[in-house]
């Protein structure tokens, strides 16, 4: 079933205990952020206000127990786009997000797959779907997945993963040079 609109963001905020989500792309091109990637390249800065809805639900996510977390698979150089979303990471992080990073430049790939999805519950799993552009074109909750293997594909991503400011620490360092 495709959720779009409010029927998705109804779902995603009636998740219980975890949502957890899988990112893999190196650039995803989203309308609603075109303005602010925009001067972010243009002046190297960031301001998202306390208030941000997303800022706003991930506070009250944590408020009530529950958690919201992500591993972002990547490979070096950082894209613009990472660059940008690093940034972002930097304030959904205080606000209560566990942002993690598996960074496989020099290593094979362990077994994380080539698709974006979410997961709720750890019984819910919705595939988000991209263009080539990085152009969201769909979001589709699963009839009756094989949760088994997207908890593994969570728990693969999770294990060779760090957590984000870490990551970035060591980008800042030197430690992982691009």
């Amino acid at each position: 079933m495709r959720l779009e609109g409010d029927a998705w963001r109804e779902f995603f905020d009636g998740f219980q205990i975890s949502a957890w989500r899988l990112e893999t792309r190196a650039v995803y091109s989203m309308p609603g952020e075109q303005e602010e990637f925009d001067s972010f390249l243009a002046t190297g800065r960031l301001h998202i206000p306390d208030d941000d809805a997303w800022l706003s639900r991930v506070r009250g996510f944590r408020a009530s127990g529950r958690t919201v977390g992500r591993v972002h698979a990547l490979t070096r150089p950082l894209s613009d786009y990472l660059r940008y979303e690093f940034a972002v990471y930097e304030h959904t992080s205080r606000a209560g997000e566990d942002v993690r990073i598996a960074d496989l430049t020099d290593t094979p790939n362990p077994g994380i797959p080539d698709f974006d999805f979410w997961m709720f519950d750890e019984k819910h799993v919705v595939l988000m779907r991209y263009d080539s552009n990085g152009v969201q074109v769909g979001r589709e909750l699963l009839d009756r997945p094989d949760v088994a293997r997207f908890i593994g594909y969570r728990d693969i991503a999770m294990s060779h993963s760090v957590p984000f400011h870490e990551y970035q620490a060591g980008l800042r360092s030197g430690v992982r040079a691009e």
